[in-house]
């Protein structure tokens, strides 16, 4: 079996696609997987690094202004997807796949595209709540359509039908275990934390956390593990040097600029304050935490915010947009979960009930079906 998968712009588009090509290639050691991205995206580093083989295609989204230079970007663009379908085309004729699977990002417009028009089986997975244009506009011409949440289907053609098989997720998530997870970071029986506001920081995030670490040093009744991010290394130090904290006093306070143990620190925490990106809200989901969620604003159509509300709506998860966030409502409401430990343990009990576990195992049974049909 040959699969070619497309997908870019941020992992939370690469990250399902290398899922799902690792879930391959180990039900089926002989296939043969190839991943079309652009040389510029995060996805010339992460792919190669996965072990698979990459191909680029040149192209950009187009510019939401009607300034003359944005007018001019868009003619530019225009030419740009010209050459990105005749170069997807010369890629697709050479490799030859029995599936093309598409996760999102202008990347995968023009592969996916071209596959239906070559009479390729393919196939486009939406990790959000909110379908992005690309997807939106490929959900008409591909032979599946696959989401990860119910919600995502109202935004969609009424003609387009769909499956819901969740996000892939990586397995750590699945099975590390609170208590061992405890001992491996060096955790006791307090309420654990774990924040954070994505890999290169949130200022306002940062700003926020720090009020409640510094609230909640007084308490000793919190341990708590922050991630700055790379904007917030020097940042977080001076804000909880103004608020009067001294790490090397609260050892029960780990400030680190990047988690790269989540699955151990989502395991170990009975509440996490973060962003609300599609795959993080699957992890939830999957470890069964209760979350306090903090939309990006900085995302296209605001789906951060439709991912959230899902949650919300289910039980599992509270929110603060970020216009109304501030230290102080932070601290009341991590304050609340702490004194009713009933309510903390719903949100919980609410995330997991959300969960689908076997993600990785729906998508690969979609994706023989295409190859075996061809």
């Amino acid at each position: 079996m040959r699969v070619l998968f497309t997908g870019g712009g941020t992992a939370g588009h690469i990250n399902p696609a290398l899922a799902v090509a690792a879930t391959v290639k180990e039900k089926d050691p002989h296939a043969e997987i190839l991943y079309v991205g652009t040389e510029r995206g995060m996805e010339s580093k992460l792919v190669p690094a996965a072990g698979f083989a990459f191909e680029t295609i040149d192209i950009r989204g187009f510019v939401r202004s009607f300034s003359p230079k944005s007018i001019l970007k868009n003619l530019a663009t225009v030419g740009k997807v010209l050459g990105a379908e005749h170069r997807a085309g010369k890629i697709l004729e050479k490799f030859r796949p029995d599936v093309v699977m598409g996760t999102g990002g202008y990347v995968c417009g023009p592969v996916v595209k071209k596959a239906a028009a070559m009479g390729i089986p393919t196939v486009i997975h939406e990790q959000n709540a909110f379908p992005g244009v690309t997807i939106k506009l490929l959900s008409k011409k591909a032979d599946r359509v696959l989401l990860a949440v119910e919600e995502a289907g109202k935004h969609l053609d009424p003609s387009v039908s769909y499956t819901v098989t969740g996000n892939p997720v990586r397995s750590g998530f699945l099975y590390t275990t609170k208590k061992e997870a405890r001992r491996e970071l060096g955790l006791d029986d307090r309420m654990a934390v774990v924040s954070f506001g994505g890999s290169l920081g949130a200022e306002r995030v940062n700003m926020a956390v720090a009020d409640l670490i510094a609230w909640s040093v007084r308490k000793k009744q919190i341990q708590h593990i922050h991630a700055t991010g790379r904007y917030g290394t020097e940042l977080m130090p001076q804000l909880l040097t103004e608020r009067r904290v001294n790490l090397a006093q609260n050892p029960q306070v780990d400030i680190r600029e990047y988690i790269d143990n989540m699955p151990q620190c989502f395991a170990a925490a009975d509440l996490i304050i973060c962003r609300a990106g599609a795959i993080t809200l699957s992890e939830l989901q999957v470890a069964g935490r209760a979350a306090i969620l903090i939309p990006s604003p900085n995302v296209a159509e605001n789906h951060q915010y439709h991912n959230a509300m899902v949650l919300v709506h289910h039980g599992a998860a509270r929110i603060i947009e970020e216009k109304d966030l501030t230290g102080e409502k932070l601290i009341q409401m991590v304050k609340e979960l702490l004194e009713n430990p009933e309510k903390l343990a719903a949100l919980s009990k609410n995330a997991a009930k959300m969960a689908i576990v076997d993600t990785n195992d729906r998508i690969y049974d979609v994706i023989r079906q295409l190859a075996g049909n061809k």
